[in-house]
């Protein structure tokens, strides 16, 4: 029975996932791209960016390269058989998203893997070090934990001047996060903030967050990236605003989406310059040969609809330094 629902899981991933660019005469090289969340149509933002990257370098897919995609839409589990796929079809290069790292790096250790928005990469064990990643793994807009856990809570503090309990939403089981959590309670000592972390590893844990942040009424609400709170983006986004509560979101999208504020690498920008090192791999270059670049360009937005609907004024001067502001 069981290997009878593993079939079926398997078969209908399958059904959904796999996407192919047209397939023009003649051999070109193959990209498979892996990811955990659904492709979107038109493509996100970031898919959009790397594609630009790809032309940019005279690559049109489904001319001078073919991209298999393939999708686990939030299915965790499917993701070992995709990368398995990418595999079996011998392509060149593997774009292994973020939330599909490992199932990639699983998958072979010979066919090339560059990853776009790399975090805590030598921590989580994925290279040996920046400069020389070693293996068959590279990528780029590697940032640190630190580096961002610090910044988002002093924006959130000029934004909230007197903020003073600040809950994290979170997911240890997610690669990195228990590190990102011991970042965020040092930048709070330093911030005089106390932190009041609600751990969600599956949609049933919701309803005992939301229960407890009720009772225990913070001042505004920090979510770290992970797929499940990206899944359930739409009901954080609701539930925060029901109750009056700021929220300090790690990407762009999150703040589109009614967050109230993010701060994060250049999503778009990472991706883009992903494109460099899929060029430098289809012309010869081993991945573990190739340094992983740092992020050159970080992104604060503020949605100021959600703030009007939260009661807030956001001080001049922060909405002066945004990158972006969603009226």
């Amino acid at each position: 029975m069981r290997l009878l629902g593993l079939a079926v899981v398997l078969t209908l991933g399958l059904m959904l996932a796999p996407l192919t660019e047209a397939q023009p005469a003649g051999k070109v090289p193959q990209i498979g791209y892996l990811v955990l969340s659904p492709l979107a149509d038109p493509p996100s933002a970031e898919r959009t960016a790397f594609l630009e990257g790809l032309r940019g370098l005279g690559y049109v897919a489904g001319q001078d390269v073919i991209i298999q995609y393939r999708s686990a839409n939030w299915n965790r589990e499917l993701l070992p058989y995709l990368a398995a796929e990418l595999v079996d079809l011998k392509v060149d290069v593997i774009v292994a998203v973020p939330g599909a790292v490992e199932a990639a790096r699983d998958a072979t250790k010979s066919i090339p893997i560059v990853v776009p928005g790399l975090n805590d990469p030598v921590e989580n064990k994925l290279i040996t070090s920046l400069a020389r990643p070693g293996g068959n793994i590279t990528g780029t807009g590697a940032t640190t934990t630190a580096e961002l856990s610090g910044k988002q809570l002093e924006l959130l503090k000029e934004a909230l001047p007197k903020l003073s309990r600040v809950a994290v939403l979170w997911n240890p089981a997610t690669q990195g996060a228990s590190r990102q959590l011991r970042e965020t309670q040092s930048a709070a000592k330093l911030l005089r903030l106390t932190l009041q972390p609600h751990e969600v590893q599956d949609p049933s844990d919701f309803p005992r967050a939301w229960s407890t942040m009720t009772r225990s009424r913070p001042d505004a609400l920090i979510i770290f990236v992970s797929p499940l709170t990206t899944a359930y983006r739409p009901i954080i986004v609701e539930f925060a605003i029901k109750q009056r509560l700021p929220t300090m979101f790690g990407v762009k999208a999150d703040v589109e989406a009614g967050g109230l504020i993010s701060y994060s690498a250049d999503l778009a920008d990472v991706f883009r310059r992903a494109a460099y090192y899929v060029d430098r791999i289809l012309k010869g270059a081993k991945a573990g040969d190739l340094p992983i670049e740092r992020p050159t360009r970080f992104e604060f937005v503020i949605n100021l609809k959600t703030a009007k609907a939260l009661g807030l004024t956001i001080p001049q001067t922060l909405l002066l330094r945004a990158d972006h502001v969603i009226e």
